[in-house]
């Protein structure tokens, strides 16, 4: 239970079908003096529910492991002029890992969590109800020995209906904001946190043609497709088109950056991906036609999957746009969601991986 009302509406829905629910409060990252770590508060909001349900809540304090398996990977992503997405591994290490141990040690014969999905006990994990919500993408490397143990009361839901139903049992948290963004940083600024453990390099910013338009404070600092605080407004004979950050040229420490929003260097019909998990047993035939998306809340597009070496080669129908290596992609098939990898580098559409692509790919990496 996180205090959020998802959950614990989860924990509700549990216990009118009848099982004996105990809620498990996780810390996983230490309180700070500046303020910003809310986990005190949230703690509190899901005492109060545990109270209201008459359940008793456990807490546990994960933030050594959540240091050691998430936010050591989240600052070798960045240190690397990466964009990590440390959701995926809090899911794979931290909520499906050490509390699933944890739960399984208390005597747990299900582990039960407020994610928008669905699972019907034989290790698949298919899409919620809800679109907008759906939760998989950040889901995909949980093993299916997990999946086939949790359940997932609220992934038949929508987000409205959920907050209904927290509303008419009296739920305190019934209106509470939903959390976004790292749940580690907080409110703070995020170039104010991450300088705190990386030092930043300033650099040059340069167009496509090597024109110097200004300066950025640290690659680590932007992503691909990044369209605000570049401070470059009025470098060009359309003042009026926005800049957007096109790449990261590590060697140089430059800032690569185009004017559109649709530009060229922004778009990409396919990618390179590693560090594969397959739900389930075995990996599906390949070459596979199936649906991906590149990021949370994307529609699905349709594609084409194939070895690349000991990587996977990915081709959709459309060109995707500000392909961010560090990020990851998953895999449908329907509703169900076939996993997912790292993606490595956005690659030239040919049909199939070329060798020149790969040399450049490797060099990158």
């Amino acid at each position: 239970m996180s205090g959020g009302v998802d959950s614990s509406v989860a924990a509700l829905l549990l216990k009118q079908q009848g099982y004996q629910v105990h809620g498990l409060y996780m810390f996983n990252w230490d309180e700070d003096e500046e303020g910003y770590c809310e986990s005190a508060q949230h703690y509190r909001d899901a005492q109060a529910v545990a109270d209201h349900l008459d359940i008793p809540l456990h807490r546990v304090n994960f933030a050594g492991e959540y240091r050691e398996r998430v936010f050591r990977y989240f600052l070798r992503e960045y240190r690397a002029g990466r964009t990590p997405n440390p959701d995926v591994l809090c899911n794979r290490e931290i909520k499906f890992g050490v509390c699933f141990d944890y739960a399984k040690r208390l005597g747990a014969r299900h582990v039960a969590t407020g994610h928008y999905a669905r699972s019907p006990g034989d290790g698949r994990l298919l899409t919620a109800r809800d679109a907008l919500k759906d939760q998989t993408y950040f889901l995909h490397a949980v093993s299916a020995d997990r999946l086939g143990q949790t359940l997932f009361p609220i992934g038949h839901l929508l987000k409205t209906e959920v907050r209904r139903i927290a509303d008419e049992h009296g739920f305190p948290n019934h209106d509470k904001k939903d959390s976004t963004g790292i749940c580690f940083i907080g409110e703070r600024p995020f170039r104010q946190f991450l300088s705190r453990y990386l030092p930043a390099r300033p650099g040059e910013i340069q167009d496509e043609d090597g024109h110097v338009l200004g300066r950025h404070a640290g690659l680590m600092y932007y992503t691909i497709g990044q369209r605000q605080g570049l401070g470059i407004g009025g470098h060009s004979d359309r003042p009026e088109v926005p800049w957007y950050v096109a790449g990261k040229d590590l060697d140089r420490n430059v800032l690569l950056v185009v004017q559109g929003h649709d530009h060229p260097r922004l778009m990409s019909r396919a990618l390179v991906a590693d560090d594969w998990h397959w739900i389930g047993d075995s990996s599906p035939t390949l070459p596979l036609e199936c649906m991906g998306r590149i990021r949370h809340r994307q529609p699905l597009q349709r594609c084409r999957v194939q070895r690349d070496g000991d990587r996977l080669f990915i081709e959709f129908d459309h060109s995707q746009r500000a392909i961010a290596p560090g990020q990851f992609v998953a895999l449908y098939s329907g509703d169900e969601c076939l996993g997912g990898g790292v993606i490595q580098s956005p690659a030239p559409f040919a049909g199939q991986p070329s060798a020149g692509a790969r040399t450049q790919h490797a060099a990158k990496a």
